[in-house]
């Protein structure tokens, strides 16, 4: 599994465990009122929600966010509009960075985003600079105390998965981004429960980094994180395990 990768589920694991939830629920807020604004409050025919819901009920979102998320979303009560947004940029070493965002205000999210790449030794780039490295797929993580190696592989493949890695702490199933629902319906069916199912962005080529370029790829990483209008990061840097462990302690 690569290092962005295990850089990846540490992040998912961190944000389950973290009690400071505001700013995770805002994003999921976000996300969830997009998705309802573009097709409608109902999660059965609106696949996008659907997942929205779900990562809003991984993250223990409370219930009461989530209505009012909806409902904004399908304008029975008032609230923002959100467009969609996808930046590329640099960070140090080269790496190639994808940013997925929800912003009410483009200029200023632009003008944050250039602050913070430049701040940490990156800079954004034009359109496509970077876009063309990355492969949509769906990913899902089984804690290894779910089932056996072999009862999740049969199920995921047999459920059209494309392929399935393991590290110290999960299964990480990989699936075409529309067979990540048939996936997680197999699973739920063999009692086999998951942490995360998400559609995302995986690199096809990356660039392995020392330590202190690590650090500083990780720090620029979490900046963008931190941002409001951002949703999703993604980039192709490969971190050794011995420094993973180092830089993630």
């Amino acid at each position: 599994m690569s290092g962005h990768s295990k850089w990846h589920n540490i992040k998912i694991r961190k944000q389950a465990q973290d009690k400071q939830k505001s700013k995770i629920f805002g994003k999921l807020s976000r996300e969830i009122i997009t998705a309802a604004r573009e097709g409608g409050g109902d999660s059965d025919s609106n696949a996008r929600l659907r997942t929205a819901l779900d990562k809003a009920r991984q993250a223990g979102m409370p219930q009461d966010n989530v209505k009012r998320a909806i409902q904004r979303g399908t304008g029975d009560i008032e609230g923002v509009a959100f467009e969609s947004a996808v930046y590329e940029g640099y960070g140090p070493s080269g790496v190639a960075i994808l940013i997925e965002l929800l912003t009410d205000n483009r200029n200023r999210v632009v003008s944050e985003l250039r602050r913070v790449f430049s701040r940490n030794g990156g800079n954004l780039a034009e359109s496509n600079a970077v876009a063309w490295l990355f492969e949509r797929k769906g990913v899902v993580l089984v804690p290894l105390e779910a089932a056996s190696e072999e009862a999740v592989m049969e199920t995921a493949l047999e459920a059209g998965a494309e392929d399935m890695q393991t590290d110290e702490t999960s299964y990480e199933i990989r699936t075409e981004p529309a067979g990540i629902e048939e996936v997680k319906k197999a699973l739920d069916a063999a009692n086999i429960g998951y942490e995360s199912a998400e559609v995302t962005m995986l690199p096809q080529t990356r660039v392995t980094l020392g330590e202190k370029e690590a650090q500083q790829v990780l720090r620029l990483m979490d900046e963008l994180e931190d941002m409001d209008d951002v949703q999703q990061v993604y980039a192709n840097f490969d971190i050794p395990d011995q420094i993973m462990e180092a830089v993630a302690a």
